[in-house]
């Protein structure tokens, strides 16, 4: 069977490398210059070295030596594997990616810094990968106290933010915080992607068939299924099809001079796989 491209080694070291230097250029870019710490690792290794002066991919590599150590003796041996290679790269690009103030007001460098962060942890995810550190206790947490590990990561990058109050302050505590709202934004659309869709449901009294030869006509992909009435239990046709953003609106009103008193239910839809949309 032919393997698909993220299953290939070369595929998956190309994105983990690049994955962790986009994490890398968040910290060094954004964060440690302004002296906010957004939670995780590097967070923790931004207070250290504000407060210390102790090197950050210095730091960082500790922290994820311990929890290498805590995940082989906790967890299971496929797990360390997920997390040991990013435990070591992400120090190791800390340390060579310059650090240096790009963006003058704070408030952009969180915001641009939250999502290139939101970005490489998300391409971490795709691979089924992890930069090691704090993600690690999430995972120990729901396997021996059966702990939600969004609710506990969060926890923990949450309890990190607060710690900017005694290093730089409030002001910074909060533009941490918010950095965390920007980072959950971006990686929910990076992780499902852009290029939404909407699923549309169709049922006609009358004029389901005419409905149907003008999607055909459109090239849109569809389906029908046979349904019940809720009330009257007669038996009905009810049309399924997905489409492109742009296609919705035109298309509505398309059904609705077809007939008016068509019933249209819309949802959308973060991702379709195979069929007309392809991967």
């Amino acid at each position: 069977m032919k393997k698909r491209l993220v299953q290939t080694p070369w595929f998956y070291w190309l994105v983990l490398v690049i994955a962790l230097e986009l994490i890398a250029i968040s910290v060094n870019f954004f964060y440690a210059p302004i002296n906010i710490a957004a939670g995780g690792a590097t967070g923790l290794a931004i207070l250290l070295d504000a407060t210390f002066g102790i090197n950050r991919s210095l730091t960082v590599l500790l922290i994820n030596l311990l929890m290498i150590l805590a995940a082989w003796l906790l967890l299971d041996k496929k797990t360390v594997k997920n997390i040991v290679y990013g435990s070591f790269l992400l120090p190791l690009l800390m340390y060579i990616t310059p650090s240096q103030k790009i963006i003058e007001d704070d408030l952009l460098a969180v915001i641009v810094g939250g999502a290139v962060f939101a970005i490489g942890v998300a391409a971490l995810y795709r691979i089924n990968a992890s930069s090691g550190g704090t993600t690690v206790p999430p995972m120990i947490f729901k396997k021996y106290f059966h702990i939600d590990p969004a609710f506990s990561l969060l926890a923990i990058d949450m309890l990190v933010t607060f710690f900017n109050i005694f290093v730089s302050g409030l002001n910074a505590f909060f533009m941490a915080s918010f950095s965390l709202v920007i980072t959950s934004i971006v990686m929910r659309y990076t992780e499902a992607g852009l290029d939404h869709k909407y699923q549309i449901q169709v049922m006609s009294q009358t004029k389901l068939p005419e409905i149907k030869k003008m999607l055909e006509s459109e090239d849109h992909a569809m389906t029908i299924f046979n349904v019940r009435g809720g009330y009257s239990a007669n038996e009905k046709e009810l049309l399924m099809a997905v489409i492109d953003n742009q296609s919705y609106g035109p298309l509505l009103a398309a059904i609705h001079d077809i007939d008016p008193d068509a019933f249209i239910i819309a949802s959308n839809v973060v991702k379709v796989h195979g069929g007309t949309f392809g991967i």
